[in-house]
């Protein structure tokens, strides 16, 4: 049997739960496939340096007794790395496998990479007509004898059972081409060793693409940078992905506690080095909104928008042209005249709105202006922004994904002042001031994370700590 050219590894792990940040693999099993069967079969249990919770116990019947005498992973790291090197990596749910053995490879100071072959998403291309493919669906589909489910090995066996069986059903051929369609690896740009993108860690932050003359490209974030940069080289048909994929000459990276921080580093980035390939997220001079002070509605350009005007400004836009567009939208919507207010020009009686039925007609004296006004009052109370909860500035805490390290976001009337990891940064920041103007895309950000439940902040009236 041949899936594809080079040798399989079929992988399965027992861990201690599903985040490989913070959890710890406890067992481990490789088939090592050359050519038309099994050459070598290896398993151990690993003692993964912490407890397994009693639900993960029960599952898998491994105990905490079990692996008490079982090496740690940096002790076999060696020798399971010889034996995946050059391999193929088969596993169900590969994403799961081989990310948390990138992890444990990392914490021991081996760099892994290797082509990855998902039996979850081959089961699925070959078997489209069923509607599961979780490893206890082909079990049962397929019949297979499973000798020791929700264990490495057992489980390991079960997938070469699968292949075996999913090769006599479809033939070789078309097992092969559907095989190494999804074992599909990116390619890199020439011009770009690949230890620049390993270089790149497996954790939340922005990355930075620059060209020879170091002038950047892109910048971009995610809670996952390696994968995140390594999807740029995949795929990239559009011409504009493949001009920036021609021009990366070097790869930057900043490592953030986890997705607010990527998030709010990104667009202050973005703004401050304008990467040509960034289309989002630009500094941009024509953000505007609307004031209303009862009788006039006018627009309220950048300048007069900041944390502390912002609860008296109705809609925060990007330019005129997208202000105007949803104040249409909202007269449509609600009745409203917008030669009244000011917005059209037209004839001192009846507006075209009016005569199509968009208009109550407050321009053809069928309603007063105090009834109109209020109505428009009524209406853009759903474009109030939201009102800063607090009482001078607030931090907002955002722990790392394995809960040893933390770093505090450090706001100020919806101005975002910075990142800080200890008392004497807060203060620092806090000295500052609200340095620049207001931001949207930070506003938004925030807003919208502080709304979430369980967000964990510290008023800053006093240095605080990160930690």
């Amino acid at each position: 049997m041949r899936l594809l050219d080079a040798p399989l590894a079929i992988v399965d792990l027992e861990t201690t739960g599903t985040d490989p940040a913070s959890d710890r693999v406890t067992e481990i099993a490789v088939l090592e496939v050359d050519g038309f069967g099994v050459a070598r079969e290896w398993s151990t249990l690993v003692n993964p340096g912490t407890g397994i919770p009693s639900p993960i116990q029960a599952l898998t019947g491994i105990t905490n007794e079990m692996v008490a005498s079982a090496p740690r992973f940096a002790e076999l790291a060696g020798e399971l790395h010889e034996r995946l090197e050059g391999r193929v990596f088969v596993a169900h749910n590969a994403r799961f496998d081989y990310g948390f053995l990138r992890r444990e490879f990392d914490r021991a100071g081996i760099k892994f990479t290797a082509k990855t072959l998902c039996t979850v998403r081959l089961s699925r291309r070959l078997y489209p007509g069923e509607a599961h493919h979780n490893l206890d669906s082909v079990i049962a589909r397929h019949n297979i004898d499973c000798r020791a489910r929700h264990r490495a090995a057992g489980d390991a066996d079960a997938l070469w059972q699968f292949l075996r069986i999913a090769e006599r059903e479809h033939g070789e051929e078309v097992i092969a081409v559907a095989a190494r369609q999804i074992a599909k690896q990116p390619t890199l740009p020439p011009q770009l060793e690949r230890a620049a993108v390993d270089a790149v860690p497996e954790a939340p932050g922005v990355y930075l693409f620059y060209d020879e003359g170091n002038t950047p490209l892109y910048i971009g974030k995610s809670a996952s940078m390696r994968t995140r940069v390594m999807s740029h080289f995949t795929g990239t048909s559009s011409p504009r992905a493949l001009e920036l994929s021609k021009r990366i000459k070097r790869i930057d990276w900043r490592r953030t506690a986890g997705e607010l921080g990527a998030l709010l580093l990104e667009a202050r980035l973005v703004k401050e080095l304008a990467p040509e390939f960034n289309r989002q997220l630009r500094a941009n001079e024509g953000l505007c909104g609307f004031a209303f002070d009862g009788r006039r509605l006018r627009f309220a350009g950048a300048h007069e928008i900041d944390g502390d005007t912002l609860p008296f400004v109705y809609g925060v836009f990007r330019s005129k042209r997208a202000a105007m567009q949803a104040l249409r939208s909202l007269a449509d919507a609600h009745r409203l005249c917008l030669q009244a207010l000011g917005f059209e020009s037209g004839p001192q009686h009846a507006c075209f709105r009016h005569q199509i039925g968009r208009c109550a007609g407050v321009c053809a004296g069928r309603e007063s202006v105090h009834l109109h006004h209020a109505r428009l009052a009524a209406a853009l109370a759903s474009w109030k922004a939201a009102d800063w909860p607090h009482q001078g500035p607030l931090g907002i805490v955002e722990k790392t994904r394995d809960g040893e390290d933390a770093e505090v976001h450090v706001v100020d009337r919806w101005c975002y002042l910075g990142a800080a990891r200890s008392d004497a940064e807060v203060a620092e920041l806090l000295e500052g001031g609200r340095r620049g103007r207001f931001d949207f895309d930070h506003y938004r950000i925030l807003a919208r994370h502080l709304g979430k439940p369980g967000v964990r902040t510290v008023r800053l009236a006093a240095p605080c700590t990160a930690s």
